[in-house]
């Protein structure tokens, strides 16, 4: 029981998937997707099959409506089942049984599906379609803010405890090993949606490209401040150290918090990674 949204991004060729329910870990039973194929989304009495048995018939080549018709022709408890696909091409589908809990149904739009069920209402999908469509930047982005318009429009009417996001693109993964691009989970939270965000923020932070606009060259005035940063964490004693000692401290720093893909030459910090140092050092006061 659940409200989610599956989507294509035409030019980046990334899938996703968000969702958010009144339920322990929905990402976990919900969200499939595989690059370069597409995304389903299966929920409202999961059946587990729909995820692989959707992405294998879009692989096939076959039409997204045609999935649909396919998959709940053949499941005798169709009339409990809601799930929603988009293939590669960004052609989308969406089916809600007719004995799923009210409010429940869904929309399939140009390179998206919404759906959700024991909702406030269908403003919920209307929110989330208009958060999605008029979102600029990244897919997993478009995405966690179309399920903050849900869960702002009412959300599940029985309340919050868990939202996920699945993007994958091809390459995606860590080392370009596999498409898992984005796996995001909050499996159990009083605020599931906002947490969704602040980890996805994070995931920016450490695996986002860096911008040569970001990387900033440390001057005299610069270096004092990071000077102080580091004493605050404890990190150095000596506020008039060597060059040596500086920008081995300030290295072993962004190596410890796991910012090894924003590493910049001595001399020179990423505006992402000063930020986030700022800020630690602050809460360290």
């Amino acid at each position: 029981m659940t409200f989610s949204i599956v989507a294509f991004d035409r030019e980046t060729e990334e899938l996703g998937i968000a969702v958010a329910s009144k339920f322990l870990a929905a990402g976990a039973y919900v969200s499939y997707a595989k690059a370069g194929v597409g995304a389903v989304a299966t929920q409202s009495f999961v059946n587990p099959h729909y995820g692989p048995d959707g992405l294998r018939l879009m692989e096939e080549g076959k039409d997204v409506n045609d999935i649909i018709k396919e998959m709940t022709e053949n499941d005798d408890e169709n009339n409990l089942r809601q799930v929603g696909i988009v293939n590669a091409k960004g052609e989308s589908a969406t089916y809600t049984g007719e004995d799923c809990y009210s409010w429940s149904g869904g929309v399939a739009g140009k390179y998206f599906a919404c759906q959700g069920n024991i909702l406030a209402g269908e403003e919920v999908i209307t929110e989330m379609i208009k958060a999605f469509e008029a979102t600029e930047g990244a897919l997993a982005h478009r995405l966690v803010a179309s399920l903050k318009a849900g869960e702002n429009a009412g959300g599940d009417r029985r309340g919050k405890q868990s939202a996920s996001l699945l993007v994958v693109k091809e390459k995606g993964g860590y080392a370009g090993a596999n498409d898992r691009y984005i796996d995001l989970r909050v499996d159990d939270h009083p605020e599931p949606v906002d947490e969704l965000k602040r980890i996805l923020k994070l995931h920016d932070l450490y695996f986002s490209p860096v911008k040569e606009e970001d990387i900033i060259e440390i001057d005299a005035p610069l270096r004092e401040k990071i000077t102080q940063n580091l004493i605050a964490l404890d990190l150095l004693d000596d506020a008039n150290s060597s060059d040596e000692l500086f920008f081995e401290t300030l290295k072993g720093f962004q190596l410890v918090e796991n910012f090894d893909e924003r590493l910049q030459d001595d001399g020179y910090i990423d505006r992402l990674v000063l930020e986030y140092m700022d800020d630690k050092a602050k809460r360290a006061e």
